[in-house]
């Protein structure tokens, strides 16, 4: 008779951002760590320019803080999940005084912007927003480089998409922020 193999333990949040770099992308899924390639180039020059629209805005009205780099966005509990949000915005009065630097944030974003990768399926996407939303991110933007699109999620409601001649707007969390969608793309 053939032992089966030991089922490996879970592991945690806090483990998972206490583990050594191993030049890998990595995101924990219930408890499990998941590999990925790491972004085509396309994708970071999304992401920075989503950087530097937010960024401007949120400094200029001091509003929070805006992250990038695949910031850990712990989204589930017992099994823990710990997600690379592309970029991030914390408004300014759900931040701690002082932002952790050994340890993820035990709050999640306001809103999470999600660039799709050609490689991305729709079904996988769709999984990942209702992730964030359930976990309590209000608002979940996906840009789309396929369509120069962004498609804005929030927990009520349909989805509301972008194309990119529209102008992006957020008044619910973002009032006063505008950009056109096609400035993302470039």
């Amino acid at each position: 008779m053939t032992a089966n193999p030991p089922i490996p333990r879970l592991i945690t949040a806090e483990e998972f951002s206490r583990m050594p770099d191993d030049g890998t992308i990595q995101e924990l899924v219930k408890g499990r760590i998941v590999r990925m390639p790491p972004p085509l180039s396309f994708h970071g020059l999304v992401c920075v320019e989503f950087i530097l629209a937010l960024g401007e805005f949120v400094r200029s009205h001091d509003l929070g803080r805006v992250f990038s780099n695949d910031s850990g966005v712990i989204t589930e509990r017992d099994p823990d999940t710990v997600r690379g949000a592309d970029v991030c915005f914390y408004r300014k009065d759900r931040l701690p005084a002082e932002l952790p630097r050994d340890r993820y944030l035990d709050i999640v974003p306001d809103l999470v912007v999600e660039v799709k990768s050609p490689s991305d399926r729709w079904q996988k996407v769709l999984g990942k927003i209702s992730e964030y939303l359930t976990a309590g991110v209000q608002i979940v933007i996906v840009a789309d480089p396929k369509t120069d699109s962004a498609i804005v999620y929030r927990d009520e409601g349909l989805p509301q998409t972008f194309g990119p001649t529209d102008t992006l707007t957020i008044p619910d969390l973002l009032p006063g922020f505008s950009v056109q969608v096609a400035k993302f793309f470039k």
